[in-house]
């Protein structure tokens, strides 16, 4: 005799609510909750009742981004320009890509900014032999009930760490691209929404590296950014070991003492104060002619798609956020476009030979194509 099955969800974190909230009631004060240590009253914006004044919501917006970005600075040291651009894509919402060699401090990074978010944070480590189920859940079938339950996998979360992505083969790095684009995962047939706001965060070695494999191009077009992270000046990295060495936390800096700064509402409010930025026709136009000129400059043999165009944009109107203004300016979109354009590009094997990088080029191109004058 056929037993009737059904398929339940268990074991699954709460679902963060995708209606929207004011800007104003999370900005403005950010350390509401007892709970967190917050913002001190030098960063954060005078208190004052909820306003409806979009130039006090963005102010109160940048104050919070800059106290963010302050934090971040107490952990990471000699990485400054990372944690700009890491803060780009969160303003932006959008996925980050960090490339480097081991023991640069790319995973202590997402740390950092975990430590700094309220949020659900959740890590995955990239093995040859993780399974895509192992990142998005799977169905169990329970013997008492005889039903089905699905168990939503780590990937359920607002932050997530996909530490050394480039470990485990296409198969499972495929399991990320529908959540990372659409914010909803399909198990079973059934589409489960993530929760918002949705971050990827992925580390890998350099390709050379033995044991890694290549992200598929649709996987990377998926990143707003690729950030590349350099060893640190020698100052910087002086400073590093003095602190370092004082800890007890053996060769690893300590993201305790850092203070949660914002909850996934701020993060929502962030987003949509730096969406309506304004951003001039002029401005605009110039995104489009940095993404489109990369089809057809010698040397490229694949060029970026209109994905780069919008990350353009949206990182352009993060970074007008993070520096205090009120519009984009040529600078904001040529100051995130290494970044954006970087992966999506593809250099010909003569260059190649001789040596030259995809840094290299782009940067010829961004010295070339002419930029908006006011």
């Amino acid at each position: 005799m056929k037993k009737n099955i059904d398929l339940t969800v268990s074991w699954a974190p709460e679902i963060v609510s995708d209606h929207p909230t004011e800007p104003s009631s999370s900005v403005a004060n950010p350390a509401e909750s007892p709970e967190q240590p917050g913002i001190d009253q030098k960063d954060a914006a005078p208190h004052a009742a909820p306003a409806s004044n979009p130039a006090q919501q963005r102010q109160r917006a940048i104050h919070l981004a800059q106290a963010v970005r302050h934090e971040l600075q107490k952990a990471v040291i000699g990485q400054d320009a990372v944690i700009d651009d890491v803060l780009t894509a969160l303003i932006g919402g959008g996925h980050v890509l960090l490339e480097g060699v081991p023991g640069l401090g790319k995973t202590l990074l997402v740390r950092a900014l975990a430590r700094c978010f309220g949020g659900e944070f959740a890590r995955i480590q990239f093995t040859p032999d993780l399974m895509p189920s192992d990142v998005t859940g799977h169905a169990v079938y329970d013997m008492q009930t005889e039903q089905f339950k699905l168990r939503k996998g780590p990937l359920f979360t607002n932050l997530l760490l996909a530490d050394e992505i480039n470990r485990a083969p296409a198969k499972t790095q495929a399991a990320l691209l529908e959540a990372m684009q659409e914010r909803q995962v399909t198990l079973e047939g059934r589409a489960l929404p993530v929760p918002q706001p949705f971050m990827v965060l992925a580390t890998q070695n350099p390709i050379e590296q033995e044991g890694t494999y290549p992200l598929p191009e649709a996987e990377l077009d998926r990143f707003m950014l690729k950030l590349r992270m350099d060893y640190p000046q020698a100052e910087q990295e002086l400073d590093m070991v003095r602190q370092v060495t004082r800890s007890t936390r053996s060769d690893m800096l300590d993201v305790q003492p850092l203070r949660t700064l914002m909850q996934a509402k701020d993060v929502q409010a962030l987003q949509r104060i730096a969406s309506d930025l304004p951003v001039d026709e002029q401005v605009l136009d110039y995104a489009v002619r940095l993404a489109r000129a990369t089809r057809t400059w010698p040397g490229l043999t694949l060029g970026a798609g209109p994905r780069a165009s919008i990350a353009l944009v949206r990182g352009g109107r993060a970074r007008a956020l993070l520096r205090g203004g009120e519009f984009v300016i040529p600078d904001d979109i040529k100051g995130c476009a290494l970044a954006v354009l970087r992966h999506r590009v593809r250099l010909s094997p003569e260059l190649d030979i001789e040596g030259m990088s995809v840094d290299q080029v782009l940067k010829q191109l961004l010295d070339q194509v002419p930029a908006p004058r006011q």
